[in-house]
């Protein structure tokens, strides 16, 4: 009795938070019911036997995504009700491609049916005696799945040798900072006296 209490405690609240993520009009606000639905996430996980997948949701999730979502809404000055305008502008093609995604979804939904002989999906049993659910897990992914667990890795190398290339491209107009030049320089090359007369300026 008591697990179902707090199961439906943990899923009305998300459900209330995750509403409240959309429709909130301050962006802070917005991160902020985002972290509650995080942690009431973290609560089913808990409730499911996943401790492992709680900790990381409240660790990786609240503790650094969260958190930077945060920090870049509150540093960053965006003109939001301009935003809103844009959308508006844009609601009426917006809502006809969401219609016609909509209409494919159910489609698929509806009429789609797999081949003879296809598994969809595998469903894994739950960490044999003696095993920790975190165990368990690192068990499966470095040797089951040890082949998607690379490629994965792989994909987020990939996307951050991107960013980097994107954010330090060369610009035009921008002044460098060059190591070797600062290095050489000498107090003849940098030093200088001058004497002006009066009324007069000094040429730099």
């Amino acid at each position: 009795m008591t697990a179902v209490f707090a199961f439906y405690l943990f899923a009305v609240t998300l459900l209330i938070g995750g509403f409240l993520v959309i429709t909130s009009r301050n962006p802070v606000h917005s991160v902020l019911w985002l972290i509650v639905c995080f942690f009431n996430a973290a609560g089913l996980f808990i409730l499911l036997g996943a401790e492992f997948l709680a900790m990381l949701l409240v660790i990786v999730y609240v503790g650094a995504v969260a958190v930077l979502f945060l920090f870049v809404v509150m540093m960053l000055d965006i003109d939001f009700k301009a935003l809103q305008r844009g959308a508006l502008k844009n609601l009426p093609l917006g809502l006809a491609i969401s219609g016609i995604i909509l209409t494919e979804v159910l489609l698929v939904a509806t009429g789609w049916q797999p081949g003879q002989g296809v598994i969809l999906h595998e469903a894994l049993a739950g960490p044999p005696e003696g095993m920790t659910n975190t165990q368990w897990i690192g068990s499966q992914l470095y040797t089951r799945y040890f082949f998607v667990f690379s490629m994965s890795g792989l994909l987020l190398l990939a996307s951050m040798i991107g960013a980097i290339v994107l954010t330090h491209r060369r610009r035009i107009g921008n002044r460098r900072q060059d190591i070797g030049v600062q290095v050489a320089r000498t107090p003849a090359g940098t030093l200088g006296v001058g004497k002006a007369g009066l009324g007069q300026g000094v040429e730099l």
